[in-house]
């Protein structure tokens, strides 16, 4: 296992995160820092990854603040009740294969959930963790990453007890807004275990240890 550090920011507005990220990028590449998560909820924000159909899934905003990021992958939005994690990790030369990367994230909600009673799973072509339910096909947690010098950014947001009417601004990533899910319309959940476990199981994806 290689060494990371773990800082849970609480709640942070996506602008001062977002800082943070683009520093702490700099500082690994250059290794003054070792590889950290952040672990962090926004404020109300939609996010414009570098999708060209980006702009036209902005249905209407509203008050929420719309921001153009360099991740990848379309709309999306992020606010109270969502677990949000992004993992800043210089990837070593075995590990420099950014599908795998994202497998890995995936993998790591999917235990995650499972740990939660929700049985969750990929839906192909897509990347992401969905869950089958009686009203179909939904997706719990929507990813998109960066990469500079091989150092990762960005990352996922799971929702926890999000609050699924602000999906309705936007088509998410491209869907009609209800494809989106939550873990509480699914199970009994604490957020603050959904937290710990997540964190644990992101660890044991990606091969690191606090």
């Amino acid at each position: 296992m290689r060494r990371w550090q773990v800082l849970d920011l609480g709640t942070k507005p996506y602008r001062e995160v977002w800082a943070q990220q683009l520093a702490l990028v700099e500082q690994r590449q250059i290794g003054q820092v070792p590889d950290t998560l952040l672990v962090v909820e926004h404020p109300h924000v939609f996010t414009l990854g570098r999708r060209r159909e980006a702009k036209q899934n902005v249905l209407a905003p509203g008050d929420v603040e719309v921001l153009e990021i360099e991740r990848g992958g379309d709309v999306t939005y992020h606010g109270p009740g969502q677990l949000v994690a992004y993992p800043i990790l210089l990837l070593e030369d075995d590990e420099r294969d950014l599908h795998a990367f994202l497998r890995n994230l995936e993998q790591a909600v999917i235990e995650t959930c499972a740990r939660s009673g929700i049985t969750a799973d990929r839906e192909p072509g897509k990347t992401g963790v969905w869950t089958t339910t009686d009203a179909g096909r939904k997706k719990l947690c929507s990813m998109g990453i960066a990469c500079r010098k091989w150092v990762t950014f960005h990352g996922l947001a799971l929702n926890v007890t999000t609050d699924l009417s602000y999906f309705a601004r936007i088509n998410p990533c491209g869907f009609e807004a209800t494809v989106m899910t939550s873990l509480e319309r699914l199970a009994e959940i604490d957020p603050a275990a959904v937290k710990a476990v997540l964190v644990e199981e992101l660890g044991r994806a990606l091969g690191r240890a606090a």
